[in-house]
């Protein structure tokens, strides 16, 4: 056996996950502002390079990212999956079946913090929308979104709609360019404000699912070149 005790102390060991998370996050934020467009190839060896480090960590980042769904795994490294029609339907079909519950909940549990979060991201968004600036309003919808979903107790639940509101942000890069679209998104998060600071579980539900439609409405109208109807 070891005696311990006449060895000097050392530094606490670095996990060894901690440079592939911090990866992780970096290319995380990068993807839900929409500033990697499909189709990108993103190859573990250049990321490496980008953060100073091996191609092992930078693997493991972009094997997570892959796990998640924010990337496609290809014979050259990987690349940022461009979303069908189809794909897109799927997933606000989710998100119509998840998020009106979940925020519901939420409203039964919000805090004050979380309500300082919801604040935030409304001044965000309205700042964005005079300035029609789209990814601002992006991170001000972002920053809304975790607030609401920072207090779902199931955190199944809350992560999976994460993971999902993200793989639509080539939605929010088409329909946020429409200064009409950036108003009704700044309004819309101020009624749901509203309602949370009111602990209004249904009309929290109810306005989260109107919310979504129009979402999806607006963004088939103007990828078919129509006028949006945000009502």
């Amino acid at each position: 056996m070891i005696n311990t005790s006449s060895l000097a102390a050392v530094p606490r060991l670095v996990k060894p996950e901690t440079l592939p998370a911090r990866i992780y996050g970096d290319l995380l934020v990068r993807l839900q502002r929409g500033e990697i467009a499909a189709d990108t190839r993103l190859v573990d060896t250049d990321i490496g390079r980008l953060f100073g480090t091996s191609r092992v960590p930078a693997r493991e980042a972009l094997l997570r990212l892959m796990h998640e769904g924010y990337l496609v795994g290809t014979t050259r490294g990987f690349r940022v999956p461009r979303l069908s029609d189809q794909d897109i339907r799927d997933i606000f079909e989710i998100r119509r079946l998840l998020e009106p519950r979940a925020a519901a909940l939420a409203a039964t549990s919000m805090t004050s913090s979380g309500l300082d979060v919801l604040r935030d991201g409304l001044e965000r968004a309205g700042d964005a929308a005079r300035e029609c600036d789209v990814l601002a309003m992006i991170a001000a919808n972002t920053v809304f979104r975790q607030g609401w979903l920072g207090v779902v107790k199931n955190h199944r639940l809350s992560s999976t709609i994460g993971r999902f509101a993200d793989h639509v942000q080539v939605v929010r890069l088409e329909t946020l360019r429409n200064a009409e679209t950036q108003h009704y998104v700044a309004d819309g998060l101020a009624d749901l404000l509203s309602l949370f600071e009111a602990s209004d579980a249904t009309g929290v539900g109810t306005r989260m699912s109107d919310f979504i439609d129009v979402a999806e409405r607006s963004f088939f109208a103007l990828r078919a070149g129509e006028k949006v109807r945000s009502r």
